[in-house]
């Protein structure tokens, strides 16, 4: 009975784990069909390591206050903006930015990470290196809207997230 009663146990742990982890095709399956960046925008890609600690917290990404996605324990999405300035903000009980200059043409790389906080974890968005960044990308699940209906096409517009 025990024996049991630990199963069912362990079983809904680790279902409860997998809730606060990405979900969608992996990058390797949809690299190939992110669209080329146009020659009027940019590119921001926004991703969070895939970790353990602190799955379950998963606040809005918002790009100069417009709602663009969620930080996800190991997802990634991007959108393509015009050059310009910007400012990515996450919050739980603390609000963390990070400001940068988008030029036409460019890739910016966008890492979330979760630190300690005095109630909830707080994550924080910081710029990547665009030279290991992409290498991250590999080992991470798109989490676009449109990762679930279609892993073909994904989401490069703020309308469809």
């Amino acid at each position: 009975m025990k024996s049991i009663y630990r199963t069912v146990l362990l079983a809904a742990g680790a279902a409860l784990v997998a809730t606060g982890c990405a979900s969608g095709p992996a990058y390797k399956e949809i690299s190939s069909s992110i669209p080329t960046l146009s020659a009027s925008n940019g590119r921001i890609y926004f991703f969070r390591a895939d970790a353990f600690a602190g799955a379950m917290i998963q606040p809005e990404i918002r790009l100069n206050d417009q709602v663009v996605g969620r930080s996800t324990a190991g997802g990634f999405f991007y959108l393509d903006e015009p050059a310009g300035a910007y400012t990515v903000s996450t919050a739980t009980e603390v609000t963390k930015t990070v400001t940068f200059t988008l030029h036409t043409g460019e890739t910016k790389y966008v890492r979330t990470s979760i630190s300690m906080g005095v109630l909830v974890g707080h994550i924080t968005p910081t710029l990547d290196d665009p030279e290991t960044a992409p290498q991250e990308l590999e080992g991470l699940k798109y989490t676009g809207k449109q990762a679930s209906a279609d892993a073909q096409s994904p989401a490069t517009d703020k309308s469809k997230l």
